[in-house]
């Protein structure tokens, strides 16, 4: 972990294959995915054009998120758009681009342009597909240096996909930030299905060692080690940087929904000797819960394995996101959407702020801290930018005494070209299909 965490394989010499899970993983997945689209032709459909047109969308966004999320990780990866057990060789990224670029094209032109709630909870939309096709436009440009997506998608039909959002979903912010995280709002929560969630990785509570494996295994990351104070739940300690919970307003009502603040909130923590690099501060939107008696929730549920059977879904895209990248690409309409986020987090002490790159960038940090953006919104201003943002020399406490922690620039991967058969490839992850614990990246030092 500590690979990870500081960006430096010297770190831990031993770890050199620390994501082979995870790439087996992925392309088990495509697999799965080109089996079904190489067998359309092979299924009755009993004269439902509809329903094949539904299922090859969800199968090619399903391939297309895959293909985008290793194609961030590794750069250069083997592309396969039917089943094969052949060792093929590194394609170039734009090959792959092309590939996310027209899955994802299509799905939005071919699954049906109705409001969010009229399709069943948790199946893809295509306002899923028009939203994360603006996300694989702004980091592709920008990460390479691009003006297009790969001669698929120019800047204005990437605005317009987002624009389409806007105008047709039906998806809108919540009024009050808090209620978008279970353990910011407990009974205000505003549910997996609300109106800003436009997908979502589902998680139930029914894990366990057995092979069912649909728990989220990667929440019991954020938890207090060794502690549980109501609605906050134990788990294995990663904290949060210092930096981020300083960074908010202190009229900002984003900082105290996404930052747990054991100062702060008055909590007894009495386990301040058994902690590794403690901060203070833990993860509030993504946090195990117990209930007021103190039981972890999935055991509540009628779980028996309270660290595997976490159930909180990971939020993919928020509607918050396509309102700060529709700005971002220079709607007409961008001093209004820049707005309407903001507006939100200060409530009655909103003042207007004008709407630029920097500005966008700054109130994205503070939009989806310990989401999973932030490192990619960072990459795609440029690996100097990212670099020195995320450098940096602290003082934490472990085992109750003071210690320096150092990640150095020269050492931090965003200045290393990264390629699937480069050691930097071993510690650089963000998330993977089966786990999400590789968020100490985001949430702790950048």
């Amino acid at each position: 972990m500590l690979a990870i965490d500081e960006f430096d394989i010297t770190r831990s010499p031993s770890d050199v294959d620390m994501l082979n899970g995870n790439w087996i993983g992925y392309y088990k997945a495509l697999y799965r995915c080109n089996v079904l689209l190489q067998k359309m032709d092979q299924i009755d459909w009993e004269g439902d054009t509809t329903l094949r047109k539904t299922y090859e969308s969800e199968t090619r966004f399903i391939r297309a998120y895959l293909y985008f999320e290793m194609v961030r990780l590794w750069g250069n990866i083997p592309l396969l758009t039917e089943p094969s057990t052949d060792n093929i060789p590194q394609a170039n990224p734009d090959d792959v681009y092309k590939v996310i670029a027209e899955d994802l094209v299509f799905v939005a032109n071919n699954l049906p342009s109705v409001a969010y709630n009229a399709t069943t909870s948790g199946r893809v939309t295509k306002w899923a597909a028009k939203s994360l096709l603006g996300r694989v436009y702004l980091y592709y440009t920008g990460y390479y240096g691009k003006s297009d997506l790969v001669g698929v998608v120019t800047k204005a039909q990437a605005l317009q996909h987002l624009e389409d959002v806007i105008a047709g979903s039906g998806h809108a912010l919540v009024d009050d930030f808090s209620t978008l995280w279970p353990a910011a709002s407990v009974d205000k929560y505003a549910g997996e299905d609300n109106k800003e969630f436009v997908f979502s990785i589902k998680y139930t509570y029914t894990s366990d060692y057995n092979g069912n494996t649909d728990g989220n295994h990667w929440l019991v990351m954020f938890g207090m080690r060794e502690f549980s104070s109501y609605p906050y739940g134990r788990g294995w300690g990663v904290t949060v940087n210092s930096k981020l919970y300083n960074a908010y307003a202190a009229n900002d009502t984003r900082r105290t929904a996404t930052v747990i603040g054991i100062t702060e909130e008055k909590i007894p923590f009495d386990k301040l000797n058994n902690q590794r690099e403690y901060t203070g501060y833990y993860n509030k939107k993504y946090s195990p819960m117990v209930d007021k008696d103190g039981k972890d929730l999935p055991l509540t549920m009628g779980s028996q394995f309270w660290d595997i059977s976490q159930f909180q879904d990971y939020v993919v895209l928020r509607y918050a996101d396509v309102l700060l990248m529709v700005a971002e690409l220079g709607s007409g309409n961008a001093q209004a959407y820049f707005d309407e986020v903001r507006r939100r987090a200060y409530k009655t002490n909103f003042t207007s702020l004008a709407v630029n790159s920097d500005n966008i960038m700054k109130e994205r940090y503070l939009e989806f801290a310990l989401e999973g953006v932030r490192y990619w919104d960072l990459l795609r201003q440029g690996v100097g930018k990212a670099s020195t943002t995320i450098a940096e020399t602290t003082q934490l406490l472990s085992g109750g005494s003071p210690v320096t922690k150092t990640i150095s620039a020269s050492k931090n991967p965003s200045n290393t070209r990264i390629t699937a058969n480069s050691e930097y490839t071993n510690y650089i992850v963000e998330r993977s299909v089966k786990t999400k614990c590789w968020l100490v990246i985001l949430t702790k030092n950048i």
